[in-house]
């Protein structure tokens, strides 16, 4: 009797308290108003909070970008994860941290200037990125391709452009 007149004490408390909305930018807590923190970080500040681009962050510090993508902008980057780095093929990583002129140009395939939101990505067949080739775009399926990567998170606003996420590094052809 004791455990059910407690159970029932902690249902009626708990649904006296008004529900907290959950934040899903961070994932706990309270929603937070991070839109507002988020334009006012650039690029690489929003990069670096989201805590899953860690490889590219580290390649654009290697590739003298940094500077750049904290820059005025406007940016559009195609973000890869962490977890696309880590499906490029043994060594490349490696390599191209050695060679910091084709790492450079590997990141800068990424970046498209100016600001380009989801839905204007969406209706374009292609881009020309800051490297100077252009990324093929296509929807597929639902799903926004750019060349050979899927978009899997779309306008996450920094205070000098966007940033879309893919699961793909996209490398330009030799």
């Amino acid at each position: 009797m004791r455990k059910m007149l407690f159970a029932l004490t902690m249902i009626t408390l708990m649904a006296s308290v008004p529900a907290s909305a959950h934040c899903g930018v961070c994932g706990t807590g309270d929603a937070h108003d991070h839109a507002a923190k988020a334009a006012s970080a650039d690029i690489v500040g929003v990069a670096s909070s989201a805590g899953t681009f860690n490889t590219l962050l580290a390649a654009a510090k290697a590739a003298g970008l940094v500077d750049t993508l904290q820059s005025d902008g406007p940016f559009t980057v195609f973000a890869p994860t962490d977890e696309a780095f880590a499906n490029l093929p043994e060594g490349m990583v490696d390599s191209l941290l050695a060679n910091p002129d084709k790492l450079k140009q590997v990141l800068l395939y990424h970046v498209v200037p100016g600001k380009v939101l989801a839905s204007e990505v969406a209706g374009l067949s292609s881009a020309t990125t800051a490297q100077g080739s252009d990324i093929a775009i296509a929807v597929t399926g639902g799903s926004v391709m750019i060349n050979d990567a899927k978009v899997i998170k779309t306008d996450v606003i920094a205070s000098n452009g966007v940033i879309h996420v893919i699961d793909t590094v996209i490398v330009p052809s030799a």
